[in-house]
């Protein structure tokens, strides 16, 4: 800081040699250590050099006085303009320039000269205009001076000792800061080495050297750390949607403790039957309850992928899991707690190689309308209720939605299970893929629970990957039929095998529809790409379309016929209106299963077979059938799509056309047709929309009947026969209002009933009515 003249000590301001070291200042700084050591050596300089004069300069004349005040007048006038500052800040005095000796001739005196300080006024204005303007041009500047009646110079040195002035200010408060800063790193520091010198040995108890601890010790904390990463960002996510963050929870000190051990309350506590209401049909999961179910979702994937990748004892040879082993390696609660009463466990394990990538299959499973496209012969209604997050880097990595999915087997004889749960997505470290779901479903009135499930995709050369699938669920099936409950029991009809069984299929079907060119196998009317991709659309419709016509949804409300011989036929109306892919009127479903003593693929290969079709299918009335096309989707001869013409053999009628798929796999047959028209059809094989054709499929679904070896005590159910399902969709009447005559359900009564006769006869023999 500047000091002002009138408050120097008189013998220092006859002192020319310690005025103008005296006159300099500076602002300390942290980046400036030695200034104020220079100031020091500068000032007693000064102090010696006064010292010294006093000695030797006893009296002061005025001719010395005179030339001393002099020098420092000059000194003070050719300074940099910090001189100015002071001179801002003093007011509006004006002082008298040079003292003279009393009785000094008034002729030798010197010119008087008057130092004029700046007005309050003056300091005002160019106190305002520093606000606006603090590097004024010299343009602004006269104009200034002009306003003030100050030299423009004047103005100058003001304004640039009000930038030095608020520099130095500026500075002193970044080295305030710093110093505030460096004062917390120092304490984190002492911290963190107080920490070091009280860690502990895990084993022994004594004090622990860095690098001390064992490899496998530290692969767990090295684990443990990237989950709780996991925890938290999924965490922030569900933040998001909470409004607030979550509540932290302990995290426990031993590494060897599983994920789920860390989150302090268990995932199915907070989900009990007295917290929450059950959840099946909501619109989605209540937002104070997000985080618990981000934390679930993430105990979930642990568990998955640790019983995808393990092998014996977790998993016997035929893929079951052993619940003795699951209960030590898990805990008795697992990661949904103990299993409900009431309910039966089922689970089991497969794995297959896919022709597709892991991107594509995990596109599939987290886009639920392909999700249900592409299993729609187990899943028949799935719906996405909330999308808590969508992943990251334009990927489905983590991934995080609540689904509601209703599973089937195509047989009104096996109810489906509905489903609410949470599905997660996520890419592990060694690059492969993992999908989790986990039931949100209360704890009362459910008969569906499902434990961590789902499937790890791991990348395999040539676009293809390997896919292990787990299925793991409670449920209550007292109301399967009793010929369908060694395939439930065994897992068969709802399990990993007929998951895997099904991806296979679809994706060695989704190839050939992307074949760029026409395959030497597919034979008949086909002659173009964009014909042959559209038959195959048509076909996965009326595929998708029987599925989900006869199974015993909750949707559907089948109806029991009563009378001899055709106890077990089960009819269902539906009114068809405005939809271009129906015949508008009332359609009549009909349908019945029954076990056959015969195994599946001999009764697949009959069904599908056009030259015996003449022995089942009424409608044909014997005449003979051509196959006009076919495309084969599948290494196996079984798959494939075909378009059949039945030529009559009365020549009063015309032929018809009968759009036909089949399509087999280690779980289960369809053999699938429909009656199409001729016009319709034809506009198809030309590359034309599929969606406007309308379609009544009519088919039969193949099934083991249980694992293979296994008979059953009374039917001989489980001896490796077939249980087979025929369904037919007729339309009744053209008019959707009409009434439903009695005279119809007969008639499809009797076509049904007449249909299962002929494949028992043909197939094993004279055969007993369908039970």
């Amino acid at each position: 800081m500047m000091i002002p003249a009138r408050h120097m000590p008189s013998s220092m301001i006859g002192r020319s040699s310690g005025s103008a070291a005296y006159g300099s200042s500076s602002a300390l700084s942290l980046g400036q250590p030695n200034l104020l050591d220079n100031n020091s050596q500068h000032l007693q300089h000064a102090l010696q050099q006064h010292h010294l004069l006093d000695q030797q300069i006893p009296t002061t004349t005025a001719e010395s006085s005179d030339h001393a005040h002099n020098g420092m007048i000059r000194g003070r006038d050719s300074m940099d303009p910090l001189g100015d500052e002071f001179e801002s800040r003093s007011g509006s005095e004006n002082v008298d320039g040079d003292a003279v000796d009393a009785d000094q001739d008034p002729s030798q005196r010197p010119r008087k000269k008057r130092y004029h300080r700046h007005t309050q006024h003056q300091i005002q204005e160019m106190e305002a205009f520093f606000k606006e303007c603090p590097h004024p041009d010299d343009k602004q500047r006269k104009e200034l001076s002009r306003e003030l009646g100050l030299e423009p110079l004047q103005v100058k040195f003001w304004f640039q000792n009000k930038r030095t002035q608020m520099k130095n200010q500026h500075e002193r408060h970044e080295n305030s800061q710093l110093r505030a800063d460096n004062d917390k790193l120092r304490a984190e520091n002492m911290r963190y080495k107080e920490a070091l010198s009280s860690a502990s040995c895990p084993n022994c108890g004594g004090p622990a050297a860095l690098g001390e601890m064992s490899f496998d010790e530290h692969h767990l904390r090295v684990e443990n750390a990237r989950l709780r990463d996991e925890i938290d960002r999924l965490s922030a996510i569900a933040a998001k949607y909470i409004g607030k963050p979550m509540v932290p929870f302990p995290v426990l000190s031993n590494p060897t403790l599983g994920a789920v051990g860390a989150y302090g309350a268990h995932p199915a506590d907070i989900f009990g039957a007295a917290d929450l209401p059950p959840m099946r049909g909501a619109g989605g999961v209540d937002a104070e309850k997000q985080g618990v179910v981000v934390e679930l979702a993430v105990a979930a994937m642990e568990e998955l992928v640790r019983m995808a990748r393990m092998d014996g004892p977790l998993w016997t040879a035929d893929g079951t899991l052993d619940e003795e082993e699951y209960a030590r390696m898990f805990g008795p609660r697992g990661v949904l707690g103990p299993k409900q009463y009431g309910l039966v466990s089922e689970a089991s394990r497969d794995a297959a190689v896919v022709i597709m990538t892991p991107a594509s299959l995990v596109e599939i499973l987290m886009d639920v309308n392909q999700y249900a496209s592409v299993f729609s012969s187990i899943v028949s209604r799935a719906a996405t209720l909330e999308v808590l997050s969508t992943g990251v880097a334009g990927c489905y990595d983590g991934a995080l939605q609540v689904m509601s999915v209703e599973f089937q087997v195509p047989s009104p004889l096996v109810p489906t299970r509905e489903s609410y749960f949470v599905r997660y997505c996520k890419r592990n470290s060694d690059g492969t893929w993992a999908v989790a779901d986990v039931s949100l479903d209360a704890l009362q009135g459910i008969k569906c629970r499902r434990r961590p499930s789902g499937c790890l995709i791991q990348e395999a050369p040539n676009g293809y990957s390997k896919v292990t699938w787990v299925e793991h669920v409670e449920v209550d099936d007292r109301a399967v039929h009793n010929i369908y409950k060694l395939l439930v029991n065994s897992g068969l009809a709802f399990g990993a095998r007929r998951w895997v069984g099904a991806l296979g299929r679809q994706c060695e079907r989704l190839a050939s529809a992307m074949a760029s060119n026409i395959p030497t196998s597919d034979i008949g009317v086909i002659t173009s790409t964009e014909g042959r991709k559209s038959m195959l659309k048509l076909a996965e419709r009326m595929v998708a379309s029987f599925c989900g016509g006869v199974t015993a949804s909750v949707a559907h409300q089948w109806t029991t016929l009563s009378g001899s011989g055709a106890e077990d036929v089960r009819v269902m109306t539906r009114k068809s209106v405005d939809d271009p892919g129906r015949p508008p009127g009332i359609v009549l479903n009909a349908a019945t299963s029954f076990w056959l003593p015969v195994p599946p693929k001999r009764v697949f290969d009959f069904l599908r077979d056009e030259s015996s079709r003449s022995e089942w299918d009424i409608l044909s009335n014997g005449g003979m059938v051509q196959e006009m096309a076919h495309i084969a989707n599948g290494r196996d001869h079984g798959n494939c799509v075909s378009l059949l013409r039945v030529n009559s053999t009365n020549s009063n009628q015309s032929n018809m056309l009968i759009l036909q798929e089949s399509c087999t796999d280690a779980s289960g047959s369809y053999v699938i047709y429909a009656p199409v028209d001729v016009v319709a059809m034809n506009v198809v094989l030309n590359g034309g929309d599929p969606d406007y054709v309308a379609l009544l499929p009519s088919g039969f679904a193949i099934l083991p009947d249980g694992p293979a070896g296994i008979m059953h005590a009374n039917s001989g159910v489980g001896s490796g026969g077939s249980l087979l399902t025929v369904a037919f969709q007729i339309l009744v009447d053209s008019v959707p209002d009409a009434k439903l005559s009695l005279g119809s359900v007969a008639t499809v009564n009797s076509l049904i009933a007449c249909t299962v006769e002929r494949i028992k006869a043909a197939i094993s023999g004279a055969g007993s009515s369908p039970q």
